[in-house]
């Protein structure tokens, strides 16, 4: 932990080059520079065993002009205040980009969920949800799933949640939590909403590019949620993948891996090591793959300084928050490497989530089909509005996307003003 990079200081880079290239007016940059709230809480759970164990746990609330707080809880042992308080600060800016109502805020516990039973994680869940007491709420600030997290940690936050209010809010508050399962009011379609977004933003890329994706090649770092359901969602295109990472290790196949056929291995052996459809790589030559796409889909500053260099790809599509830091984003540039940053390119998850609060609000239900046709509209209006903002301003997309997102919350503030 203590060697461990801030990715916090990515956050503040990147922030303050937008700001000083869209001339952010002084006084709103004072505010958008910090984060509103921070909650830590320590709190005990009695383990299987019958032992008490403590935990720490975080939420933080970056910003919530727009709308109320939005963002992910993770269950990770690197989780620290840093890097919540950058993940909360790019959730601000990606409900700006999309154009959603929503704010900016992050949480976490400081654990390695692998390590624990079902039943002590839902009491560790419970127990945190209980901690948070009124600083989460349908109106206020509305958790979703996020690393080592899923519907069923959302189900316990609900049904915790619930219990702790009167009985005759509890059926209109069920949009306290977005990822639920679909019996418990989740949305159709939560599940693959980021690697959705990640694919209908590589179509429209290819499209703009004139690149044909039938027969491209891809890689993807990361086999949770977000990278195998891009990986499969490439297939449908006709595009090869030819290399995986994950934390169990990398694989590569010059011929090809099936997607499909790899989640369901992964699914049943708990990563991709020992897949025998690919051969065993080191990190190395994974990150050297010769591709046309390359997809992070893991964790934060995995393209640096160091490991830019090694990459031989035409686009890097992130699916992970804060993949690249400040020197690989410029490595990037000087190789010509075309770049879908975090903000716009990972969009999806926050937007169905948006759309599963809508529906949870209304006591309405949407179809698969609605859900896609809604979230495709959207996605691609923020690629436009980034695309065009990186022309206007002659700068790379990342610097783009966040000025578009300073743009629109500064007029906020400007037309709101501030009290008193």
């Amino acid at each position: 932990m203590a060697g461990k990079t801030s990715v916090y200081r990515n956050v503040e880079q990147q922030f303050n080059k937008a700001a000083d290239l869209v001339g952010l007016d002084p006084d709103v940059r004072k505010i958008l520079a910090r984060t509103k709230n921070e909650i830590i809480v320590n709190f005990p759970v009695i383990m299987d065993d019958g032992r008490v164990e403590m935990f720490t746990a975080y939420r933080v609330q970056h910003n919530d002009v727009l709308g109320p707080f939005k963002g992910g809880l993770r269950y990770h042992p690197l989780v620290d205040i840093d890097e919540v308080r950058a993940l909360a600060t790019w959730m601000t800016w990606k409900s700006a980009v999309i154009n959603l109502p929503l704010g900016g805020a992050k949480g976490g516990i400081q654990l390695d969920p692998s390590k624990y039973s079902s039943d002590e994680l839902e009491r560790i869940t419970r127990r945190f949800t209980f901690a948070l007491g009124d600083n989460i709420g349908p109106e206020y600030d509305i958790p979703a799933p996020d690393v080592n997290t899923n519907s069923q940690i959302m189900a316990w936050i609900l049904d915790t949640y619930l219990s702790t209010i009167s009985a005759k809010e509890r059926q209109s508050c069920f949009h306290v939590v977005t990822g639920k399962p679909i019996q418990s009011g989740g949305s159709i379609g939560r599940d693959k909403a980021t690697g959705q977004g990640v694919v209908y933003l590589i179509e429209r890329w290819a499209k703009d590019e004139r690149f044909d994706l039938p027969g491209a090649s891809y890689f993807v770092q990361g086999y949770g949620n977000v990278g195998s359901w891009t990986a499969r969602l490439l297939k449908g295109d006709g595009a090869k993948l030819v290399a995986v990472e994950d934390a169990t290790g990398a694989i590569f196949s010059q011929e090809g891996l099936d997607a499909d056929d790899l989640y369901e291995y992964c699914a049943s052996h708990g990563g991709v090591s020992g897949y025998p459809k690919g051969k065993a790589v080191d990190h190395e030559q994974f990150l050297g793959t010769e591709a046309d796409i390359f997809v992070p889909a893991a964790m934060e500053n995995q393209i640096t300084g160091d490991t830019a260099g090694l990459l031989k790809v035409k686009l890097v599509a992130e699916g992970a928050n804060g993949p690249t830091d400040i020197e690989g984003d410029g490595i990037l540039q000087e190789k010509g490497i075309a770049l879908l940053p975090d903000i716009l390119c990972n969009a999806g998850g926050v937007t169905v989530s948006y759309f599963e609060w809508l529906q949870n609000k209304r006591s309405e239900f949407w179809d698969l089909e609605e859900v896609d046709a809604k979230l495709h509209k959207l996605m691609i209006s923020a690629y436009e509005r980034v695309r065009d903002a990186a022309k206007r301003y002659q700068t790379d997309w990342r610097t783009a996307a966040y000025a578009v997102a300073l743009s629109r919350l500064e007029k906020v503030y400007k037309e709101r003003g501030i009290f008193p």
